[in-house]
């Protein structure tokens, strides 16, 4: 089949397939015309390899699956090296929630702070002078 229609059974693009061909994940032989022909087992072998990348691995940590992409790998006994790859994976996933869940605290907080400001803001001239004429009375002045 042609990269086209590759492209169109696996759900990918053909960017991403000449990608995948260029990291050594899939193969391709040269039709005369110049174009690139692939077989039946290349579908497999690129929902595979989306299916990794869909778990968050990246093209590098799919190499050493290379020996069982032909099979459904998510299926398959996982080796050492895989079970290390995917803790690895989900060490550095973790830690970019982490990072993302303090900057979304960070921005909620300023948030908050930000609508608060405005909110006082929005008394007016007159609020605003009600605040300072408030200014010097209260528990705090009474010790002056």
């Amino acid at each position: 089949m042609l990269i086209g229609e590759l492209a169109r059974v696996t759900g990918s693009t053909a960017r991403a397939l000449r990608h995948y061909e260029q990291a050594g994940l899939i193969g391709s032989s040269r039709a005369a015309n110049g174009y690139r022909e692939y077989d039946e087992s290349a579908a497999v072998r690129v929902r595979n390899i989306r299916a990794l990348l869909a778990a968050g691995f990246t093209l590098e940590d799919v190499r050493p699956f290379l020996g069982c992409l032909d099979h459904d790998v998510l299926a398959a006994p996982p080796s050492a090296a895989a079970l290390r790859i995917a803790r690895e994976r989900l060490a550095v996933l973790e830690r970019r929630i982490e990072a993302q869940s303090a900057a979304r605290d960070r921005l909620v907080a300023a948030l908050a702070a930000a609508e608060k400001a405005r909110a006082g803001a929005g008394t007016g001239a007159a609020g605003a002078g009600a605040a300072r004429a408030g200014a010097g009375t209260g528990p705090a002045a009474a010790g002056s």
